[in-house]
């Protein structure tokens, strides 16, 4: 090997160019002679992959096992919040204090809870009757359990004070109503104020989560209510921890649910809604059964797509069965990947339904590629050589996109995700990618050594029948002749290729690349590129975390129906925090009490606190020592039937004669609009700093934060860390791959796909939850897989013109890409149809993804490439000299032999 030293050139450089091209023809020899080595040994590389798909297919059927823990699944699993739960529970306990730690959908341990809604104008609290009949109804229902049945009141929480169920207070105002009906009174003179309202045994009660769609009374100074639509009730049950319970609960939930429903049947007038602790799981988990029977009608659409574009009326070289192998190829890999994550324990959730199509995606393009690779071989040659020169073109650009898979899901699977279905999803891609990657090189690379052998054999590629000869077809009518035709009527002398008959490579040469690469459809591409940049930059600024649980639902699903009633009717106040004082302090002090008011202003606050300072004003007592203030709240305050209830909320500790409050608790709920979990986020993130100043030491802490906290950066976290996993590979091989150009066009085509994409989807209504953020990750190596092949043939090419050479990489690439997008995107419809918000949002972010992908390679970086480096200067220069240099030697010739000149 001879390498000459341009003037200028430094010896650096040199060697870094010897070194890049000893790696790549190192890699391409490799392949070379594997490609050899399955040619050879086709039926082993059949066999074995095929007999580990028949044993993890086996353990798949046996060991599938669901998740039914969502809240480990789609909750950030390192976050503030459930180390401030965990102090929380161990100063009051949380599963006693269910009831007024409200939360919209994550309410934690088992429930039951029902929204009633009137007619349009109709007013829920004149129908107190029917309500108290249908409670009374879920009170009496019955749960059978080894001969034993179980009712509300054996399964329940029970207040300290009196061990009695816990029941909302909602329920005391609804028989309220109901006695002074009976009684001949208007409902008017039992006055209902809203959000806080007098109960019957003397306690202020916050009803603003219970009572819904409220009108008040004009000019009203204590927020009478005029009318209401909705009234929301919650039935807890307890929570032992132990598995009997659990099954009983269970069952009690499964069967409150049947009972709304027949209750709903009985009771026209009203619309019922209703909700159960398994309600959201099950509804996360129906995604799966309902997209069922539609991945079957992608799988069947992606074969007929294969099928027909790797077909060709020569029915020789066409290769319909290779196409549809090549995805059989796929599924029977993702089928082993699935069995592999069933035998380590593995358990499934909705979100995995997207990696048989992220697997398709990365492998068919490899199928394709390697058929064009085939067609690109001398028909010459042997079909052994022939897959091996397959072999040495492909798997060298399939390798290197397989490893940037694998870094990125490898990054997505490392411990700095926070998200543990983006974890686990992770962790099956780098499987899936594995075997799609041993897969294709061994069981369809075996397929592609037995079509070979047909071809060279001059068998049908359809009818596996010999081809007759062209005298003999001649003889026979003409729908035998273009059945068996094997292109010898169409072939001429000159014509090097046969495969050029292929449609879609027929097409992009003799229509599309010039079509293209005109200089008056140049001006266009650059307006639609603006067009484009300018729509994702505007996405980009607008993009919404996804916290809210019900994007990863069954869309008709009785848990959206419920949340979308609940978003609707109880959204005036935000989920019912818990401030809790963990070290003891001075509550008579002026000055504490002042930076408390501090603290809790403009909330509406469930105060013992303030219920006892009030206390103290009314009656005239003065409270200003310590001994005072706990002596009047023991003896006093807390015996009161109105104020016994916040003997739960204060820690008494007695250290001799003396007592002391260690820790307390109050609750905080906020005036907010629909969106109610945004703004739930932003109090947490306003109060939480406050614990770090004030001289106050508490914590704030609501179930809902659990699945909030730090959410956002939760879930952006995987595809930053692995599009830098990617930014760096590529950075560090600049200069060990076959020209550094194409690195950097790379990283430009890639960031611009993966930019458009994040901006298109935030216009599209998309919100950053896991599932987009797992498209996003899959869309930098979808880009990198179709964009690598076409900019490395660009930049290496020497035609004289970079038109030239963009209209060759098109020719030689994009028949595999323009085949594998469309085999994708066309994959993808029956998801439409799938009536899930998760299988939506896969929709719109894998269309856009393909989409982009597709703009770039076919429009944007066709126009752009002919425009900026790499130059094809130095090319035409070099044969101009050889060019010159061949004359000169003719010329010396000529004057060397001047007979010769005479003679002719």
């Amino acid at each position: 090997m001879c390498f000459l030293r341009r003037p200028g050139a430094s010896a650096g450089w040199i060697w870094w160019r010897m070194l890049r091209q000893v790696i790549h023809r190192g890699l391409q020899s490799f392949f070379y002679k594997l490609g050899l080595f399955v040619s050879r040994h086709p039926v082993f590389f059949l066999t074995v992959p095929a007999v580990l798909t028949i044993i993890f297919g086996f353990s798949l059927l046996n060991r599938f096992q669901p998740d039914t823990d969502l809240e480990s699944l789609v909750a950030p699993s390192h976050s503030l919040a459930k180390i401030e739960r965990s102090l929380a529970s161990s100063l009051f306990s949380l599963d006693q204090s269910k009831s007024q730690l409200y939360s919209d959908l994550h309410t934690p341990g088992r429930y039951g809870r029902v929204i009633l809604l009137s007619k349009p104008g109709g007013n829920i609290l004149h129908q107190a009757d029917v309500i108290l009949q249908i409670h009374r109804a879920v009170l009496e229902m019955k749960v059978n359990y080894k001969g034993y049945n179980y009712t509300f009141s054996h399964l329940c929480v029970l207040r300290n004070q009196d061990k009695k169920c816990v029941l909302d207070d909602i329920i005391s105002v609804l028989e309220d109503l109901r006695q002074a009906a009976l009684s001949n009174k208007t409902t008017a003179r039992v006055q209902v104020s809203y959000p806080n309202t007098k109960l019957k045994d003397g306690r202020s009660s916050f009803i603003g989560h219970q009572l819904g769609g409220v009108m008040e009374v004009p000019n009203s100074k204590d927020q009478r209510v005029k009318s209401a639509r909705a009234i929301q009730i919650t039935y807890y049950l307890q929570t032992y921890g132990s598995v009997t319970q659990d099954l009983i609960g269970e069952k009690w939930e499964s069967e409150f649910c049947k009972l709304m429903h027949k209750m709903q049947l009985d009771h026209q007038d009203l619309q019922l809604y209703s909700l159960a602790s398994f309600s959201l799981w099950k509804d996360f988990h129906k995604t799966s059964l309902l997209a069922r029977g539609k991945i079957l009608v992608s799988l069947m659409l992606i074969l007929l797509t294969a099928t027909l574009s790797s077909s060709m009326k020569d029915c020789l070289r066409s290769k319909p069965f290779l196409g549809l192998l090549g995805v059989l190829t796929i599924c029977i890999s993702s089928v082993t990947a699935a069995g592999i994550f069933f035998i380590t324990d593995g358990k499934y959730n909705s979100t995995l339904l997207g990696i048989p199509f992220f697997a398709m995606g990365h492998g068919t393009k490899g199928v394709f590629e390697l058929l064009s690779g085939w067609r690109r071989t001398r028909e010459n040659l042997p079909f052994k050589d022939r897959v091996a020169d397959a072999y040495s073109d492909v798997m060298v650009s399939y390798t290197m996109t397989s490893s940037l898979y694998f870094i990125a899901f490898g990054m997505g699977a490392s411990p700095f995700t926070n998200i543990e279905a983006v974890k686990v999803f992770c962790q099956n891609m780098c499987v899936s990618i594995l075997l799609n990657y041993f897969y294709i090189f061994s069981f369809f690379g075996s397929c592609l050594v037995f079509a070979g052998q047909l071809e060279q054999n001059r068998y049908h590629s359809i009818f596996c029948c010999k081809i007759p000869s062209a005298e003999y077809l001649d003889r026979k009518p003409v729908w035998f002749q273009t059945m068996m035709n094997d292109g010898h009527r169409h072939s001429s002398h000159h014509e090097t290729n046969p495969y050029q008959h292929h449609f879609i490579q027929h097409f992009l040469r003799e229509h599309y690349n010039e079509w293209i690469t005109n200089i008056y459809v140049k001006p266009f591409v650059v307006i639609l590129y603006l067009i484009y940049a300018s729509f994702s930059f505007m996405g980009c600024l607008q993009i919404n975390d996804g916290a809210n649980i019900i994007n990863l639902l069954a869309s008709e699903s009785p848990s959206v129906s419920y949340a979308l009633i609940q978003q609707k009717y109880f959204s005036n106040y935000s989920p019912v925090i818990g401030f809790y004082i963990y070290e003891p302090l001075e509550y008579w002090n002026g000055t504490v009490q002042e930076d408390l008011r501090t603290l809790i202003q403009g909330f509406n606050t469930v105060s013992w606190i303030e219920q006892y300072y009030q206390y103290l004003r009314v009656d005239n007592i003065s409270a200003a020592n310590k001994s005072d203030f706990i002596s009047i709240l023991q003896n006093s305050f807390l015996k009161k039937p109105e104020f016994q209830h916040f003997k739960n909320d204060i820690i008494f500790s007695k250290a001799g004669d003396e007592n002391n409050i260690i820790a307390s608790r109050l609750y905080l709920v906020a005036r907010t609009s629909e969106n109610t979990q945004r703004e739930a986020v932003q109090l947490l993130e306003k109060l939480r700093p406050l614990s770090l100043i004030q001289s106050i030491k508490f914590i704030v802490f609501n179930p809902t934060f659990v699945f909030m906290d730090h959410y956002g950066l939760s879930v952006t976290m995987p595809v930053l860390i692995s599009g830098f996993g990617i930014l760096l590979v590529l950075i560090l091989t600049f200069f060990l791959v076959i020209h550094p150009l194409g690195n950097f066009w790379l990283i430009l085509s890639v960031t611009s796909i993966e930019l458009g994409v994040l901006g298109l989807m935030t216009l599209w209504n998309v919100d950053m939850d896991c599932i987009s953020i797992l498209c996003l990750i899959y869309t930098l190596n979808f880009a990198i897989d179709h964009c690598a092949p076409l900019l490395y043939t660009f930049v290496l090419a020497t035609e004289h013109t970079r038109t030239q050479c963009i209209k060759n990489s098109l020719q030689e690439h994009g028949t595999a890409i323009l085949q594998n997008v469309t085999s994708f995107l066309i994959g993808l419809v029956p998801l439409l149809f799938v009536p899930s918000n998760l299988t939506f949002t896969l929709f719109k972010c894998l269309l856009l993804a393909g989409s982009c992908t597709l703009l770039h390679c076919f429009v944007i970086l066709p126009v752009f490439l002919t425009f900026f480096p790499p130059s094809k200067k130095h090319h035409k220069k070099k044969k101009r000299a050889k060019r010159k240099e061949r004359e000169e030697i003719e010329c010396i010739e000529i004057q060397e032999n001047p007979d010769h000149v005479t003679a002719v």
